[in-house]
């Protein structure tokens, strides 16, 4: 499947954004999706995820409380709501796919097979 995420963009601290990521191809229902981040000079590190239904959902701690994620099979998108934005969730921001018949997700790097192209946020404190 092919992702295209939206534009990310540039945010005051406290400030709020929303990505979304929409896929081509095959229907989205058949995929969990996740969301992943990578800082300037760190590893991508998970973010968010959500199986292929949308009723098992996973937020990384460092974001919990402050990111939400959901997705809209129908219209093969997949958000993630970003509030009380912090100059630290400065990064690229990647949306992925998986291939998933269990009805989980995975937070890691390696259980996704397909991604988006990468969209920036940055943060001004």
């Amino acid at each position: 499947v092919q992702l295209q995420a939206s534009r990310g963009g540039l945010v005051q601290a406290g400030g709020s954004l929303r990505l979304s990521c929409e896929a081509s191809g095959p229907t989205l229902g058949h995929y969990s999706m996740g969301w992943f981040r990578r800082a300037p000079g760190k590893e991508r590190e998970f973010v968010a995820a959500i199986s292929r239904g949308g009723t098992v959902k996973a937020i990384a701690d460092s974001v919990k409380g402050r990111f939400t994620i959901s997705r809209e099979n129908a219209k093969n998108m997949v958000y993630l709501q970003m509030f009380g934005l912090k100059p630290e969730d400065t990064a690229v921001y990647y949306c992925a796919a998986r291939w998933d018949v269990s009805g989980g997700y995975s937070r890691t790097v390696d259980g996704y097979h397909d991604w988006g192209q990468g969209t920036q946020v940055t943060v001004s404190s």
